[in-house]
């Protein structure tokens, strides 16, 4: 099942984890956060970018897999989440 995005073939049926977060600068240090995180201490933090977190390792073991799809708004990101379930649902129909 191979989504494709931002230039990436991404192999849904490996992946161990999926999940948005939101990249932060606090004084000068990038961070990666929840979005509940980002939503509740927004205002203390400068929001960098959104990002949808394609893991394909293991759980338990070192992340070297990862995919980041990143975006700049908010509403950019749950677009995206909202096509890779339209994917998968379109996918599961199919076979």
């Amino acid at each position: 099942m191979i989504y494709k995005s931002h230039g990436y073939e991404l192999d849904l049926t490996k992946i161990t984890r999926l999940y948005p977060a939101v990249q932060v600068d606090v004084h000068g240090e990038i961070a990666q956060v929840s979005l509940e995180w980002a939503e509740i201490n927004g205002d203390k933090v400068k929001l960098s970018n959104y990002i949808l977190v394609f893991d394909f390792d293991p759980l338990g073991e070192v992340v070297r897999n990862r995919v980041e799809l990143l975006f700049t708004t908010k509403n950019e990101l749950f677009d995206e989440m909202r096509r890779v379930d339209d994917f998968v649902k379109e996918q599961s129909r199919l076979k």
